[in-house]
């Protein structure tokens, strides 16, 4: 049976490299000694000590200040004793003595004492700085300085000097009204520049504010024209209450606001008139994956009417827009982007359309030659095909600047936009004859 190794002789060497044929030389044959519990706490403390840094032990080390404090008292002593019998060696002497030691007082030992008595970054001792007033006053008072001092003052006029003293005070309290001024100028500035950080934080806010209102309305109107399978499912009540919506949130946003409602609901068809089934009023699909239009006998699911008339949409794009028969009176369209907008039948009476894009933009149906604007005396029986009764009406509408405005919108705007629609049409109407004042 096998004897198990000693787990004491586990750490022992089996084979010392400097032993021969693996023998235990006396030299390898050293156990480790066992340390007492002293020495190791000893090694530990030597271990933390250089580990600490260098700054923190040269701290420790105050400097070694000789104890002088008695000898700057009797230096004091000895001027205040000068000072009484006006002797002049005792004063001297204790003036210089307390000078010079409240000096090196002040040079060696200033670092550890304030460092108790006052924040670290003033370095001066209350013993020492009294030592070095009363040497300084004595040394005035024995070297005869003092004297001096008050034989230069008799002999100045003090007069002139208290008359420079004014002046000198007057240009001091102008200098201090500039100094005012100054300040008041700079808190205006500041206060101007917080009010304007402030406009735009708001102007920002409310934009926030209003796009999460658009987007709101955007999803209540979609769930109140849709059915749960996504099919358009608009009754008239239905109608009605996404028309009240519209104008509402029509009248409550900026110009942005509006054009971006605008594009929503002429992409969506919500403002295209649609055919319906006679029967149900549903609508009807057109065979190509869209609903099939009715210009003439459609129902449109949102009719603007006038909830645009005098309405600011300067600036905006309305490309593609579908605003055909919307009461645009005295609308604010200067520098909008009407590419391929559908304006028929709309009212642009005193509308604004300075700097416009026309760009494809539908005025009328039909031909130019036999279109005509819409009418108020007549019935509303507009042909699509002849373009009678389908055109808008351009009646003292401003065209000034407008963009790529073609041939045939020239001749329309022309025709029956009067004299003052005339005036602003560019290119100018030579030669094209004034139908609107014919009709009259």
């Amino acid at each position: 049976m096998t004897t198990p190794p000693d787990p004491r002789q586990s750490n022992l060497p089996t084979n010392a490299p400097d032993s021969p044929n693996g023998k235990i030389s006396p030299e390898n044959n050293q156990l480790p000694q066992m340390r007492s519990p002293s020495a190791e706490a000893q090694t530990q403390y030597e271990q933390q000590l250089a580990k600490m840094p260098r700054s923190l032990l040269l701290n420790k080390q105050t400097p070694s200040i000789p104890l002088v404090s008695p000898i700057i008292l009797m230096a004091i002593a000895l001027v205040v004793v000068g000072l009484s019998i006006n002797n002049f060696w005792i004063g001297i002497s204790g003036a210089l003595v307390g000078g010079l030691i409240s000096l090196r007082v002040l040079w060696i030992g200033s670092q550890p004492l304030l460092d108790e008595l006052v924040p670290a970054k003033q370095r001066s001792i209350i013993v020492a700085v009294v030592g070095v007033i009363v040497s300084i006053f004595a040394l005035l008072k024995f070297t005869g300085i003092n004297q001096r001092i008050n034989e230069w003052a008799n002999q100045q006029k003090w007069d002139e000097i208290g008359s420079l003293a004014e002046w000198t005070g007057a240009v001091g309290q102008i200098f201090i009204a500039v100094l005012a001024v100054y300040v008041a100028w700079r808190q205006y500035i500041i206060s101007r520049d917080l009010t304007i950080k402030q406009n735009e934080l708001t102007a920002q806010q409310n934009i926030i504010t209003q796009q999460q209102t658009i987007d709101t309305y955007f999803q209540g109107i979609s769930d109140l024209v849709l059915d749960e399978e996504g099919l358009l499912e608009d009754w008239p009540q239905e109608r009605l209450l996404a028309e009240g919506r519209t104008a509402a949130i029509l009248s409550s946003v900026d110009s942005s606001g509006k054009s971006k409602i605008l594009r929503f609901l002429s992409t969506s068809k919500l403002l295209t008139p649609l055919e319906r089934d006679r029967r149900l009023g549903r609508a009807i699909f057109d065979g190509a994956g869209g609903y099939a239009e009715d210009r003439v006998n459609g129902v449109r699911v949102i009719d603007l009417g006038v909830m645009l008339a005098k309405a600011d949409l300067s600036n905006t794009d309305l490309r593609r827009t579908d605003l055909s028969e919307a009461n645009l009176i005295g609308a604010n369209l200067s520098n909008c982007d009407l590419v391929k907008a559908n304006l028929s039948r709309a009212i642009l009476y005193g509308a604004n359309l300075a700097g416009a894009d026309f760009k494809a933009t539908r005025l009328f149906y039909g031909s130019v030659e036999t279109a005509t604007p819409r009418s108020h005396t007549q019935p509303p029986y507009p042909n699509y095909r002849t373009g009678i009764f389908t055109g808008a009406v351009v009646e003292n509408a401003d065209f000034t600047g407008v963009q790529q405005l073609s041939e045939e919108q020239r001749q329309y705007c022309c025709a029956w936009g009067g004299e003052e629609t005339r005036s602003t049409i560019p290119g100018g109407c030579e030669g094209i004859p004034n139908k609107l004042e014919a009709s009259i």
